[in-house]
């Protein structure tokens, strides 16, 4: 599975660094141009997979939305883990005041449902590709504070932990140098589940109209504008756009249950010697 997930997800990946190649040197039309074509034109030979309502490829769009969508969701998610994972250590190690503030604030938002909040806030910061990522960062830092925090409440009795102080090491130091590696061995697999739920989430924004703006491809908002052109027979305007929306998600999904199995191996193994 995981295998699988890392073929697809490196045919994503040398999509979004080869269209913008092949548009620029004129293999591809620009995702905009639109103005010399039919509309509403099937797949053919001149246009693979048919043309939208304003006569734009929709092989194009579709391509160059997956561009869009990795630099979004890779982004966010790293903000994300960047944001959270200090955060889950800190509260963790210190506990009291510091411990029940952090802990209070990133549970309110983890109980609000992911794309109500991720609507909000990208409605409060407008639309584009920076502001997009932060509304899903927001989304997902709760989730890698609470796996984190427990984890380092859990590590912080431990012997080497009591050594470390022992010998004069700060909290600080101790965080970083010993903590730090011992509590992410989870975070891996969160980074992908999220990553293919985030996905699924930067496609609602777009279908709402508050992902990016019009002038950027983006599988939502495709998605969106085939809702009046899917009844009367034009299929291919959101056929295309979903299917590689789905395809993202599953090359994050086989990768997370993939990189999920092997970490309880490896648990298990050492449990077993």
């Amino acid at each position: 599975m995981l295998r699988w997930g890392l073929y697809l997800l490196a045919i994503y990946l040398l999509t979004a660094f080869l269209t913008p190649l092949f548009i620029k040197f004129g293999f591809l039309p620009e995702p905009q141009e639109g103005l010399g074509n039919p509309i509403y034109s099937p797949p053919s030979i001149d246009h693979w997979c048919g043309t939208d309502r304003l006569g734009r490829d929709v092989c194009v769009r579709t391509l160059e939305g997956s561009r869009v969508a990795i630099i979004i969701v890779l982004l966010a998610v790293t903000l994300a883990v960047i944001i959270g994972i200090p955060l889950g250590i800190l509260s963790g190690y210190l506990g009291g005041m510091v411990d029940r503030v952090i802990v209070l604030f990133m549970e309110t938002l983890y109980t609000i449902p992911v794309l109500l909040l991720s609507v909000v806030i990208a409605f409060l910061l407008g639309r584009g590709i920076f502001n997009a990522a932060i509304a899903l960062c927001v989304v997902y830092t709760p989730q890698y504070f609470r796996v984190v925090r427990n984890q380092t409440a859990q590590a912080k009795s431990e012997l080497y932990v009591e050594a470390a102080r022992v010998i004069g090491a700060g909290p600080f130091w101790i965080m970083g140098k010993y903590l730090l590696r011992n509590v992410v061995s989870s975070v891996p697999v969160l980074l992908t589940l999220n990553a293919a739920d985030a996905v699924l989430v930067l496609g609602g924004l777009g279908f709402l109209g508050l992902g990016l703006p019009e002038t950027i491809p983006e599988w939502g908002s495709d998605l969106n504008l085939a809702l009046d052109a899917v009844p009367v027979g034009i299929w291919w305007t959101a056929l295309f756009p979903g299917i590689a929306m789905l395809g993202l998600v599953l090359a994050f999904s086989f990768i997370g249950e993939g990189l999920e199995i092997i970490v309880n191996l490896n648990e298990l193994n050492e449990s077993n010697t």
